[in-house]
């Protein structure tokens, strides 16, 4: 895949637990219709068929702007020739509930600013999705592609909200928008920021530096995890993936479903004197029980032959390995 090394760097840091956000800047402006340009600049963009590999902006780790600044957006798309945009810029669960005026700026208007530009320009555009799209009311285990989703978060909301913005923009203009529900992602690369399934990586970070772990979720939380590897090449796949192969613009991607307590005692494999607390925090866990416990993920396995190749054994032991080494630079240092 020869985008692999353009996006994976950026995308470790973007995919991750916690998420990226742009600048403090990022909560005012207004969004705008698609193609609604004004003629102040000589721009001229290019399409994905004029080039032999793609242009990718992502936004969240490497450009630090106002999502919120559709000029300045466009600017950036255009200056730089860009063919794919892949938007991670979000606030996660628990960080949009306390903020629920940035939440909606960054994770609504900023999405509108992002759909105007990709359209304007015939931009591939990427934007995930995740497992608070879905709420109580879903089915849970395992749950669709395609079912009741309300969700109890503005970050699940805004969520769907943009699963639903981007099939039509693929309907009414003719946008290639693509999205993948993801679940809970683990990953090395990046502290926890935020996330209801943060405790996921936490535990791996307390295990090392102190042996010691409090957990925020009840140990039999049940909830769909995946490494961050199979996330990054999941997304590089449905990036790739011929447009006629795609039967819906967004797909769940399934890994490992695992609970505290399972968790614990794969890492007890590896940390055997871990020592491990419970002090549940009712609103993540009131998160947590609203999602689903499984993805259904038939539909990315038909349509583009997804499959992970993370199961927890190997997840806890890649993240062990990853932050001992870390860990062993940094003593060194």
């Amino acid at each position: 895949m020869p985008v692999i090394r353009t996006l994976s760097a950026a995308a470790k840091r973007a995919a991750a637990p916690g998420g990226p956000a742009w600048g403090p800047a990022a909560a005012r402006g207004i969004s705008f219709s698609p193609r609604q340009v004004t003629a102040d600049a000589s721009f001229h963009s290019v399409s994905f068929s004029e080039t032999d590999h793609p242009k990718v902006l992502i936004t969240g780790p490497f450009i630090y702007s106002d999502v919120l600044d559709y000029k300045n957006l466009r600017e950036i798309v255009v200056n730089n020739r860009i063919t794919w945009l892949v938007h991670y810029s979000a606030l996660l669960s628990a960080v949009g509930e306390a903020n629920v005026a940035l939440a909606r700026s960054v994770n609504i208007t900023g999405l509108h600013n992002i759909l105007d530009i990709a359209a304007e320009h015939g931009l591939r555009l990427f934007v995930p999705s995740t497992i608070g799209a879905f709420g109580p009311t879903s089915p849970r285990d395992p749950a669709p592609d395609l079912c009741v989703q309300r969700p109890r978060t503005i970050y699940g909301v805004s969520k769907v909200h943009a699963e639903l913005m981007g099939e039509y923009y693929h309907h009414r203009y003719g946008l290639d928008f693509r999205c993948l529900r993801y679940p809970g992602i683990v990953s090395a690369d990046s502290t926890p920021g935020g996330g209801t399934t943060d405790y996921a990586v936490q535990i791996f970070h307390d295990a090392i530096k102190t042996g010691k772990f409090e957990c925020f979720l009840r140990p039999d939380t049940r909830l769909p995890m995946m490494y961050i590897d199979d996330c990054l090449r999941a997304t590089l796949e449905v990036l790739e993936a011929p447009a006629d192969t795609l039967a819906m613009r967004t797909y769940n991607i399934n890994a490992v479903s695992f609970t505290p307590d399972e968790l614990v005692r794969e890492l007890r494999k590896h940390v055997p004197e871990l020592e491990v607390s419970y002090n549940v925090d009712p609103v993540r866990q009131a998160i947590a029980d609203s999602w689903p416990m499984n993805f259904d993920d038939s539909n990315a396995k038909r349509d583009w032959a997804w499959k992970h190749d993370y199961d927890l054994p190997e997840l806890v032991t890649t993240m062990l390995n990853s932050l001992s080494g870390d860990t062993r630079m940094a003593s060194a240092n």
